[in-house]
């Protein structure tokens, strides 16, 4: 879950999943953690059989990362050259990520990916998708879709991880502009994921980019039925809202993101979204005789 949180930082520039913070850290509290972009057990637990020392020292450099992430980088770095592996690799990754500095992240990432498939470790899988998060993170679609890919050539088990590697790969999508493409993957992804309210949110806005009001409508309704208090989710129904004529109903999305979560994106960008509807509103407004 760690990992996950230094590597979504990314997310939060875009308002339209913002709400992955949040939201889905509060769910994560309350039941499994979260497996995407996770060093956590979900990841490191499996049939797999690891020497203990080597997990231990895992642990540890992670530990350091976090207290420390550039001297947490060398530590790794030492590690990698003293036969470390790809959980040195890993633990390097975590480290660059906790600096933001994506390229570097994403390279260890995907060296770490690289061993892991040779030494037949299924931890693999994740170290595609973590591979596939810094590249997005650090503005490298392309190479991202390429790493979820491979997360997904793994036969990943139905359900959560499979879902939300399917929603990463969309976004790596959307950011190339394959629009058509990322309606495949986001409609995979809320077959696997149907109570997850990130899905439903980017869903409805690739909806609104493709002019299917329609399906926006109904899945912004599904996002609000599972994240109603939600800043992203509000600006995305005003968003909507606005497109089929029903300002009102825009004006108190938009005032209900803003009440919510005021400095975050989401809300910074509904109150901007405020403030040309009543620009607009004193301009179409009739003159006074």
């Amino acid at each position: 879950m760690i990992l996950a949180l230094a590597l979504a930082l990314a997310a939060q520039a875009n308002p339209e999943a913002e709400m992955v913070m949040d939201h889905k850290r509060r769910e994560a509290e309350k039941s499994a953690p979260a497996p995407k972009l996770s060093v956590d057990s979900k990841v490191l637990k499996s049939d797999f059989v690891r020497p203990s020392a080597m997990q231990q020292k895992f642990d540890a450099c992670l530990d350091a990362a976090l207290d420390d992430p550039i001297a947490g980088a060398q530590r790794a770095e030492e590690w990698r050259m003293a036969s470390g592996g790809y959980l040195a690799r890993q633990c390097l990754g975590f480290a660059y990520a906790q600096q933001q500095r994506w390229l570097p992240a994403m390279t260890a990432f995907q060296q770490a990916a690289d061993e892991a498939d040779v030494a037949g470790d299924p931890v693999s899988a994740q170290l595609w998708v973590q591979a596939g998060n810094a590249a997005l993170a650090g503005g490298n679609p392309e190479n991202a879709q390429k790493y979820f890919d491979a997360a997904l050539a793994h036969g990943l088990a139905d359900g959560l991880e499979k879902g939300e590697v399917h929603l990463d790969r969309a976004r790596a999508l959307v950011a190339q502009d394959r629009l058509a493409d990322a309606r495949q993957d986001i409609d995979l992804a809320l077959a696997q994921v149907p109570k997850d309210p990130l899905a439903w949110l980017l869903s409805a806005t690739l909806a609104r980019r493709m002019d299917n009001l329609a399906l926006a409508q109904s899945h912004i309704a599904k996002a609000l039925e599972l994240a109603s208090d939600d800043a992203s989710v509000a600006l995305e129904e005003g968003n909507i809202a606005v497109l089929t004529g029903a300002d009102d109903k825009a004006k108190l999305a938009w005032e209900r993101a803003v009440k919510l979560a005021p400095d975050s994106p989401a809300g910074t960008a509904a109150a901007h979204n405020l403030g040309q509807l009543a620009a607009q509103a004193v301009t179409s407004a009739p003159a006074s005789k």
